[in-house]
């Protein structure tokens, strides 16, 4: 409880007491932002190896060449400038009484100091050679991070040192003068600086965040204060407990008996939810102009904006009768009070087609002026005492706003009432208000993505409201023709497919270097050829496949330059589906419904499968039946098809995973069944059909087993099919292009548990992969760019 005095009163401030210390988001979003530096700084010097010892090499012979007095008198500077600067703030604090800010300090230098010197000593003795190298130089006697650089910037981070801008020029020329003395001696390299700045600002920024910042928020007397130069006359005033993490509210009861209700927004909280909002602007295309952070001014100027632009397009909504800064650390907005309550706290009952028709009148007032108000949900739409509508939370709005985000404001608004009085009530409330041609425009934007955080939870309890929001719609308005609109820039499998793909490439050049170039050069040419010819093969068996489940007559040589072009895709793409998307595309170019044309796709992978399944249970008996003994392991196959098998059954026994996996092979196999029919009637496309499956199996392990024989290795093919059964599975489920990654690690364990040594098995995957997946690139693209300048694609 606080107090402040205004027209020589005492005004009484009913809050809770203010904490003496708070965690401010801003450090922790520093320290994160710090680690991601870090790490990429660190991926970058083991990527960049070479580059980073040449620019070391140049910088420390430049160092080298100073006169030795200047380098000399560098170091004592450097010495004396990177003790003397911190020590100097220090005294200075204390001065002005901000010890305990000294106190934090201290406990971060020591911090950093104990940190750099562990990882030092794990980076020297166990840690991985390539980065102990790059931050020592391969030198005896240099710290992979220098422990004094380390301490001192932590140190300084934690004193925020940094809002001091001459401080803070003293500082940095000090790291710059040590740097330049620590190359001239020889004593650190560049990555070994860089990496001891980070690591100190980490510990900076952790202790900040650990040990908490004096509170610089106003009180609620200094609220109050504000809000009587504002020309009003406060009498009494009570902080209000809401769930808004940007903002605190007080109702400040003024002297002719009215009220105020004041947003009161700190700086220190603009960064709430900034990683939640940077996720939705980069994942989302909605047209926003807003920044993801916003200052403490721009943040005012805006809320203040909308309220005023939502008075005159005529609106119901708080009138806002002032706004002032509260020093420098936070501001506020004052509003005249209404009586009210939020739609969340009216029962569902209570609901009539009066107030739902209200509703939709407000947020068309608001659209007329091209405002999109972005938050229409039950906690921002309020009844006062009379039954009339009030629209709260400008905060959240945008003026001049695009027809994206105008339409999304009605989509979400159907959905919220939707959710409260169903799907045909709701549509047919804002139908009789906004007409017809309005939902129909936001009908494409009924996605969950599109709708805000709360909707999207409740939208979990009724799965199908949407698509009855959709049905409601098309009945009012059953010739409207739906374009399409793509909200998402991109989905989170695709940034799984990403790093994936990075990790993939990653170990895959690993283990390109580890390989040992004289086994390279001693394959034999034979099996080589042999090997290109078996994979050149796979394309023609590939089209014979496919016209086998195809009625519809297709060219061979057009149909062979589709399978090429499917190489090409795989490089964008997992295995399992650039194939079906591009033979699918291109039947529909042949003028095959698309209906159709899936289903032969499908009716083609189907058969693809069983022969899959057949052939590997086939191989698997032989080799485990068979006296030969260049596949003696034949039980370790047999516990891979066991456990392939068990978590196949554990898919399938989670609810979510089963209904995941019905949809995918229901979309993929619907329509097979009556394609399949048609095959069946020609006699000359079963034979087709069925041997161009089988051939392309037979090309590819003759592929591989040639890559083998070509390094000397000798396998049973039995044993080689198996391997390449297994591999090939592995990579189409894969979730990286073309199984990049997967293939070579599944191929390469196979053969190596086959029997193989590890220098043969991994060169003959590589071949392999070289032949069927990298060699074919270059014509696959030109394949790809002839039948579209052909219009086949």
């Amino acid at each position: 409880m606080g107090s402040s005095t205004g027209d020589d009163s005492v005004v009484l401030v009913v809050e809770p007491l203010l904490p003496q210390r708070i965690r401010r988001p801003s450090d922790l979003l520093r320290f994160l932002a710090t680690l991601v530096a870090l790490a990429a700084v660190v991926l970058l010097a083991l990527v960049a190896q070479k580059t980073l010892n040449g620019l070391e090499s140049d910088v420390i012979d430049g160092t080298r060449r100073a006169p030795f007095l200047l380098s000399g008198l560098v170091g004592v500077l450097s010495g004396a400038a990177m003790l003397g600067v911190p020590a100097a703030y220090a005294i200075e604090r204390v001065l002005h009484r901000d010890g305990l800010r000294v106190a934090e300090g201290l406990f971060a230098a020591i911090t950093g100091m104990v940190l750099s010197f562990a990882l030092g000593e794990w980076l020297l003795n166990a840690g991985p050679d390539d980065l102990r190298i790059l931050l020592t130089g391969d030198r005896t006697g240099v710290e992979p991070l220098n422990t004094l650089l380390t301490s001192v910037i932590a140190y300084v981070t934690a004193v925020r040192i940094s809002r001091r801008p001459t401080w803070r020029a003293a500082l940095w020329s000090a790291v710059a003068l040590n740097a330049i003395a620590l190359f001239a001696a020889t004593a650190a390299t560049i990555l070994g600086i860089v990496v001891s700045i980070l690591v100190g600002l980490a510990v900076g920024y952790a202790t900040l965040y650990g040990v908490g910042s004096p509170n610089t928020r106003p009180p609620g007397s200094a609220v109050v204060a504000a809000v009587a130069k504002l020309g009003f006359v406060p009498v009494r005033a009570r902080r209000l407990d809401d769930d808004h993490q940007s903002s605190r509210r007080y109702a400040i009861g003024l002297k002719d008996g009215s009220r105020l209700d004041v947003t009161v927004l700190d700086r220190d909280r603009q960064v709430a939810g900034l990683l939640y909002r940077l996720w939705r602007r980069i994942r989302l295309n909605s047209e926003t102009r807003r920044r993801a952070i916003r200052s403490l001014r721009a943040e005012l100027e805006r809320e203040a904006l909308m309220a005023y632009a939502a008075q005159a397009a005529g609106a119901s909504t708080p009138r806002l009768v002032g706004t002032s800064e509260i020093g420098t650390e936070a501001a506020l907005l004052a509003y005249e009070h209404t009586p009210t309550r939020a739609l969340d706290d009216i029962p569902d009952e209570e609901i009539d087609d009066n107030l739902l028709a209200q509703i939709w009148e407000q947020v068309l007032l608001l659209q007329v002026q091209r405002l999109a108000h972005r938050r229409l949900t039950g906690d921002s739409i309020h009844v006062d005492d009379e039954g009339r509508v009030i629209l709260m939370d400008a905060r959240s709005g945008e003026i001049a706003a695009g027809d994206l985000l105008l339409r999304l404001d009605i989509a979400q608004l159907l959905t919220y009432l939707s959710l409260r009085v169903g799907a045909e009530r709701a549509v047919r409330a804002a139908a009789s208000v906004a007409g017809p041609n309005t939902l129909a425009g936001a009908l494409p934007l009924l996605q969950r993505i599109a709708l805000t955080r709360e909707t999207r939870a409740a939208l979990n309890k009724d799965k199908e409201l949407l698509t009855a929001i959709r049905e409601q719609i098309v009945e009012l308005e059953p010739k409207v023709e739906v374009e399409e609109v793509r909200l998402e820039r991109f989905r989170p499998r695709t940034l799984i497919t990403i790093i994936a793909s990075a990790f993939a490439a990653y170990f895959l050049v690993y283990y390109i270097t580890q390989i040992n170039l004289n086994m390279i050069s001693s394959a034999k040419w034979s099996w080589t050829g042999v090997a290109l010819i078996a994979s050149a093969m796979s394309y023609v068996a590939a089209a014979l496949m496919l016209r086998g489940f195809v009625p519809e007559k297709l060219p061979l040589g057009r149909t062979v330059l589709v399978q090429f072009a499917g190489s090409f895709v795989k490089l964008v793409a997992p295995a399992a589906v650039s194939g079906v998307a591009i033979n699918t595309r291109y039947l529909q170019k042949r003028g095959i419904p698309p209906g159709q044309a899936v289903a032969s796709v499908g009716a083609s992978q189907l058969i693809g499968l069983g022969f899959h399944i057949m052939l590997l249970l086939l191989f698997a008996y032989i080799t485990g039946s068979s006296a030969a003994t260049s596949f003696t392991p034949s039980r370790t196959l047999v516990f891979i098809v066991l456990a392939v098998a068990v978590l196949m059954l554990v898919a399938v026994s989670i609810p979510r995973l089963r209904r995941v996996i019905t949809a995918r092979i229901r979309s993929l196999f619907s329509g097979v069944i009556p394609r399949l029919l048609d095959v069946l009637q020609s006699p000359r496309k079963i034979i087709e059909g069925f041997s161009g499956t089988l051939l392309l199996t037979v090309f590819f392990v003759a592929c591989l087993d040639a890559s083998v024989r070509a390094f000397g290795g000798s396998l049973s093919f039995a044993a080689v099919a198996i391997v390449f059964l297994a591999g090939n599975a592995i990579g189409s489920a894969a979730p990286t292009p073309g199984g990049l990654g997967a293939v070579e690690f599944s191929l390469t364990a196979g053969l190596t548990l086959s029997g193989l040594s590890p220098e043969v098995a991994t060169s003959a995957v590589l071949l392999f992969r070289l032949l069927t997946f990298w060699l074919p690139v270059l014509p696959g693209w030109a394949s790809f760019a002839y039948l579209q300048r052909h219009e086949a694609l």
